[in-house]
């Protein structure tokens, strides 16, 4: 497990039983690229991630990401989250940076990762949009949580 320190306090941890997943779903279950996930779904997610927390001097957990990967080639970078009231305070820049400095995760030939409006916050991290577009493809059902939910 890791753990890195800010000199205000605030921690990233990778530990998975540290994890408040009743709060990191209330904050994923109602995110754009989320909406609606059912509750199963989101635990397998999790149980099949490389996850952090960000927390608070007082413990209380305050931010979220996770990491899809092989730990060896490839890693996607997911459920990027700090709480409203403490953005702008640079809690989402000290996650990234405790991401990518993650010794199981070095050397990797791609990471990827999808964002409607954080752009900025990721380019500097070496992201860009898709040198070769026509390269990628995906499967996209946007609509399958709420399907699932009206049981269809």
């Amino acid at each position: 497990m890791s753990v890195w320190t800010r000199a205000d306090g605030y921690v990233v941890s990778d530990e998975p039983a540290r994890i408040d997943r009743t709060r990191v779903y209330g904050w994923i279950s109602n995110a754009y690229w989320a909406a609606g996930i059912p509750r199963d779904v989101f635990e397998r997610s999790v149980d099949g991630a490389m996850c952090f927390g960000v927390y608070a001097p007082d413990g209380a957990q305050v931010g979220f990401a996770r990491v899809m990967t092989d730990r060896a080639t490839f890693g996607y970078l997911g459920d990027v989250f700090v709480v409203p009231e403490l953005r702008g305070r640079g809690l989402s820049k000290f996650l990234l940076d405790s991401i990518f400095g993650h010794p199981d995760l070095q050397g990797f030939r791609r990471w990827s990762l999808a964002t409607r409006d954080a752009h900025a916050l990721y380019a500097r991290y070496g992201f860009a949009p898709l040198a070769d577009p026509l390269r990628y493809m995906e499967r996209a059902d946007p609509d399958v949580y709420r399907r699932r939910q009206a049981g269809e």
